[in-house]
C-alpha cells in the first residue's frame, strides 16, 4: 500500500483544499498519472500517482483542508475490480438484491395485482380496476370477480369529456432553487482581499488616453509571418507594449517603484506581471527583465506562462515579486475600465478593444482609424499626477511610432 501525500506547496504556503478527485475509489492509475487536484491561495497544482496500482481509499475528500504531508488516499496493488471498496460491493449486492425483490412486489397499491388474462378483460369492458373486489390469494382479482362485477352492474372507467381535456390546465413549471450557496476558493479569497487591500491602502486614481494602433498592425501585418516562421511564436500585441511600458518605466521610476513603511522602494529592474484569467479567477504571471529581452522572447515567455496559467501548473515563484502589471480586457470586449492596483505596486496599465473611430488628422482630414483606449491606475501617495499623465503619453508616442522601441527613445 503506498500513501498519497500532499506535496511541498512553495514559499509561506502551508495549506490547501481538496479541488477535485480526477479518480475515483477502484480506479487504475500508472505512475506519475495526475490523481487530485488541490487548490491554494495562488495557484491549482495536481498531484500525481506515486506508483501503480488501483486507488483502493480516498482519504481527504473535495473540499477538505489539508496541509503539506497530511495523507489524501491510498494505492494498493492489484485489479481495478479486486480493489473496489467493500461498501461499493455491499451497496452492489444491496442493489441486485433490491431488484430482484422488485419483481416480487405487486405494481401499484391503488391498482390490485392481477394476470395478464384478467387485465385484458377489465380493459376490454373499460373498467376501474379499483373498485373490483377481488377472492383470489392475497386479495388478486381472478375471472371471476371481474364477471360478478359486471353482473352487479359494475361501472366502467370515467372518460374525461373532450372539452375537459382541452381545458386541463397546463402542469406547473417546475421550479429550481432561487439560491445557491458556493463556498468560496482559497484562490478567489485572497483575490477578494487583495483587490479589497488595493482599494484601502493606496491613494487609487486613474488616467486615460487613446492610442492610434494603425502603425502597430501595419508592422504587424508586415512581418507575423515571418517573425513566426523564424522564431516559433506568433507576434501579437502585448509584446509591443511591454516594451513600451519598460521605455517609459524607466523614464519615470516612480511608476515602477513601492511604499515600504515610510520609505519609497525604487526598482532597477522591469519584471512585468501579465494578467490571465483563467476558471479558478484571476492571477498575474511575471515576465522576468524585460529589459533585457527580445519581443519574440517576451512573447514566447507570455505564452508559456499563459498556457500554464490556464492549466494551474504555475510555481509559487512566478508570480511575485512583479514591480508593474499589464491587464489586457480588450480581448473580452471591454471598451474603457478602471483597473485596480496589483499591490504592493504602484501602477497597472489597462489595455482595451480596439475599435475604428472618426479620428481628425493633423491635416483636417477625418479618417476612420484603429483606436484603442488606455487606462493607467496609479498610487497617487507616491506618483504626481503630471507624472501620470505623461507616463500614458509616452506609452502613446511609443506604439503610435514603433521605431521608438527599436531605437529605445
Amino acid at each position: 500500500m503506498t500513501e498519497i501525500k500532499v506535496p511541498t506547496l512553495g514559499e509561506s504556503v502551508s495549506e490547501a483544499t481538496v479541488a477535485s478527485w480526477l479518480k475515483k475509489e477502484g480506479d487504475a492509475v500508472k505512475a506519475d498519472e495526475p490523481i487530485v487536484e488541490l487548490e491554494t491561495d495562488k495557484v491549482t497544482l495536481e498531484v500525481n500517482a506515486p506508483a501503480d496500482g488501483v486507488i483502493s481509499k480516498i482519504i481527504a475528500g473535495e473540499g477538505e483542508e489539508v496541509e503539506v504531508d497530511a495523507i489524501l488516499g491510498e494505492i494498493s496493488e492489484g485489479a481495478a475490480n479486486d480493489a473496489k471498496p467493500a461498501e461499493a460491493k455491499k451497496e452492489e449486492k444491496k442493489d441486485d438484491k433490491k431488484e430482484e425483490a422488485a419483481k416480487d412486489v405487486q405494481s401499484d397499491d391503488a391498482e390490485p395485482a392481477t394476470s395478464p388474462a384478467v387485465r385484458k378483460m377489465i380493459e376490454d369492458h373499460n373498467l376501474d380496476a379499483t373498485k373490483i373486489k377481488g377472492s383470489g390469494k392475497d386479495g388478486r382479482i381472478i375471472k371471476e370477480d371481474v364477471q360478478k362485477f359486471l353482473d352487479e352492474g359494475g361501472s366502467v372507467a370515467e372518460t374525461p369529456a373532450p372539452e375537459a381535456v382541452k381545458a386541463k390546465p397546463a402542469p406547473a413549471k417546475e421550479q429550481g432553487e432561487r439560491e445557491e450557496r458556493v463556498k468560496m476558493t482559497k484562490l478567489r479569497k485572497v483575490i477578494a482581499s487583495r483587490l479589497k487591500e488595493a482599494q484601502n491602502t493606496a491613494a487609487m486614481l486613474t488616467t486615460f488616453n487613446e492610442v492610434d494602433m494603425t502603425a502597430v498592425m501595419e508592422v504587424r501585418n508586415a512581418y507575423k509571418d515571418k517573425f513566426e516562421k523564424k522564431h516559433g511564436v506568433k507576434l501579437g500585441f502585448m509584446s509591443f507594449f511591454v516594451k513600451a511600458a519598460v521605455n517609459a518605466l524607466k523614464e519615470f521610476p516612480a511608476v515602477n517603484a513601492e511604499i515600504d513603511g515610510d520609505e519609497i522602494v525604487y526598482k532597477n529592474f522591469y519584471d512585468i506581471g501579465v494578467a490571465v484569467s483563467t476558471p479558478q479567477g484571476l492571477v498575474v504571471p511575471v515576465v522576468r527583465d524585460c529589459e533585457d529581452k527580445s519581443m519574440a522572447t517576451i512573447e514566447k515567455d507570455i505564452m508559456d506562462v499563459g498556457l500554464r496559467a490556464r492549466d494551474g501548473k504555475l510555481d509559487m515563484s512566478e508570480m511575485q515579486g512583479g514591480t508593474f502589471t499589464i491587464t489586457n480586457g480588450g480581448i473580452f470586449g471591454s471598451m474603457l475600465s478602471t483597473p485596480i492596483l496589483n499591490t504592493p505596486q504602484s501602477g497597472i496599465l489597462g489595455m482595451h478593444n480596439i475599435v475604428k473611430r472618426a479620428v481628425v488628422m493633423p491635416n483636417g482630414a477625418i479618417e476612420a482609424r484603429p483606436m484603442m483606449y488606455l487606462a493607467l491606475s496609479y498610487d497617487h501617495r507616491i506618483i504626481d499626477g503630471r507624472e501620470a499623465v505623461t507616463f500614458l503619453v509616452r506609452i502613446k508616442d511609443a506604439l503610435e511610432d514603433p521605431q521608438r522601441l527599436l531605437l529605445d527613445i
